[in-house]
């Protein structure tokens, strides 16, 4: 199973909304996808529609060892799209595992303990910080996708998440590899936005994906009905610009992990 932590230690970057929307996409392509919501807002879990009275089990319970992934996971409106919700419980985490000895690897056991086939793909919605719940998303990862705001503080968040993955690189995760940043909240009558993307794709070059997920009041309503974007309304420019994201991120997927 392929897994991707969608990371970005700033809030309010279009991360949950990338998340929600591209796993739709890989579903839509035939990926039998796994979202897991490591962020205790769970807003992944009622963007998908999940409300707060069915999440009997969460990552909260996997990562206390009280339930697998394949108990916590619940199956959403998507075909071939399931996901473990979160709940405010989940901001708990990081203090009651502080003294735990495996408390950087909770995520991990769990994904490695999944019946092989179950799913080809995981996605992980990681909250904005680089704590322990991010930690562990990245210790299990594959690889990284950064939603990155088209704005001026963008290079200087990014440069400190490229830091925190060169150690978990050298301390923990060897393999882990950046799939791609993602321009989100693209204005095109704001210059700056411009300027930003420049200087972006100067800086960093080919990791960044050519798709750019404009500013799109229907991205905004979608998660109040329970949808994601590409459903709400699959014509939006949103929506086509995540179907264009998603096929990029296939491209850059190694496929012969997915299942027949």
């Amino acid at each position: 199973m392929i897994r991707i932590a969608i990371a970005n230690q700033k809030g309010g970057v279009g991360k949950t909304t990338t998340a929600i929307n591209l796993a739709t996409a890989l579903a839509a392509s035939g990926w039998r996808t796994l979202l897991i919501d490591l962020d205790p807002q769970g807003n992944a879990s009622t963007g998908l529609g999940i409300a707060a009275a069915n999440r009997d089990l969460s990552s909260y319970d996997v990562l206390g060892g009280e339930a697998s992934i394949s108990e916590a996971a619940i199956a959403t409106r998507i075909p071939r799209l399931d996901i473990v919700p979160a709940t405010v419980d989940l901001s708990g985490s990081e203090i009651e595992l502080v003294g735990a000895s495996d408390r950087t690897h909770r995520l991990k056991g769990a994904l490695d303990a999944v019946p092989a086939g179950q799913w080809d793909i995981c996605l992980i919605d990681c909250p904005p910080s680089l704590g322990l719940l991010t930690l562990n998303a990245l210790i299990t990862a594959d690889s990284i996708l950064v939603p990155l705001q088209c704005e001026f503080f963008a290079l200087e968040g990014l440069s400190q998440l490229l830091q925190t993955v060169e150690r978990i690189r050298a301390r923990f995760n060897s393999d882990l590899a950046i799939l791609g940043v993602a321009l989100t909240m693209f204005d095109r009558r704001n210059r700056l936005t411009d300027q930003v993307a420049a200087d972006v794709r100067e800086c960093l070059g080919g990791i960044v994906f050519d798709s750019v997920i404009p500013r799109n009041v229907r991205l905004s309503e979608a998660p109040s009905h329970g949808l994601p974007a590409l459903v709400y309304d699959h014509r939006c420019a949103g929506s086509l610009a995540y179907i264009e994201l998603a096929r990029e991120v296939i491209a850059r997927l190694p496929s012969l992990k997915k299942a027949a």
